[in-house]
């Protein structure tokens, strides 16, 4: 009997899977159902709260800094989002040409995404210091600026810096995977184009951006949730400031949370975040069962 069960396929796979099943439940369905459980309690550091329904989500609907974070989220994560799939996507078809030194140009493009993000974020610290800053230092070398730019000092100065540095960091996934599913596409398919009299633009419009079309869903889903969910740039770099212009959902949860003290308060504005992310993740989803998106054709 024994077995007989052992050779079953279907058998055989559920055993595999549960001890990464055994993993996922303790360290991410038990936080999540813990951390959403405490969004609809008055918990505070040192204290166990009482179920206290949706009082913890009116409040935060008519607090002022929490939907400036979620305005500073969404506006982070839609601008960033779409420059790195832009440079990218650039980078991916420069990377799948026949450059010289190829294998090494790919390692070093990778370089910023493998460091550890506090370093990153560190670095553009210092970048963005209001008196060591280098940026500020060239500019003012050659001429074009009179006196240091205070980056991290002024509301969308600050906004544009976070960015800046997520789109840093980010644009080495999002190309990495993108040359990976440029080089699943045959060369024939560029070849019978090119002798139908197809231009290179051509080429890209109907033959790499369809095929290509279903990596570009997974990839800008894994950078929007990443995007969506930072928390270490913004802390290190700005910690929510100046005047909350920088706080994101993530660290303003933290902050609410332990810096705060007001569990059931910054549980609430993570346990807010699951429905953009989920969101999301359907966008893809359900872009991916298309067949326009899979095969570059019409729907049926």
């Amino acid at each position: 009997m024994l077995s007989r069960y052992l050779n079953n396929r279907n058998v055989l796979g559920l055993l595999f899977m549960l001890p990464a099943g055994a993993l996922l439940l303790i360290f991410l369905t038990y936080p999540l159902g813990l951390g959403t459980w405490l969004g609809f309690t008055d918990a505070k550091v040192g204290r166990a709260g009482v179920w206290v329904g949706l009082d913890n989500f009116r409040f935060l609907w008519g607090d002022e800094v929490t939907r400036l974070a979620l305005f500073n989220t969404i506006f982070y994560t839609v601008v960033a989002s779409i420059v790195k799939f832009a440079l990218g996507l650039w980078l991916a078809l420069l990377l799948n040409r026949n450059l010289p030194f190829k294998s090494f140009v790919r390692a070093i493009v990778l370089l910023p995404f493998i460091v550890p993000t506090a370093l990153s974020a560190l670095a553009f610290w210092w970048i963005y210091d209001a008196q060591f800053s280098i940026v500020s230092w060239s500019l003012m070398k050659m001429g074009i600026i009179h006196q240091y730019i205070d980056f991290l000092g002024e509301p969308w100065l600050a906004r544009f810096s976070t960015i800046a540095a997520n789109i840093w960091r980010g644009i080495p996934f999002v190309a990495i995977c993108l040359l990976a599913g440029l080089q699943t596409i045959s060369p024939s398919l560029y070849e019978a184009a090119a002798l139908d009299g197809a231009t290179p633009w051509q080429r890209f419009r109907y033959v790499t951006l369809p095929l290509l079309t279903p990596v570009i869903a997974v990839v800008m889903t894994f950078s929007v949730l990443f995007t969506f969910t930072d928390f270490q740039l913004i802390y290190v770099i700005t910690r929510g400031g100046p005047l909350n212009s920088t706080h994101l959902m993530a660290t303003l949860s933290f902050q609410r949370a332990i810096s705060g003290g007001s569990l059931g308060e910054g549980a609430a504005i993570a346990t807010a975040m699951v429905p953009f992310l989920l969101a999301a993740i359907l966008v893809s989803y359900y872009g991916l069962q298309r067949r326009t998106w899979q095969q570059g054709g019409t729907d049926r």
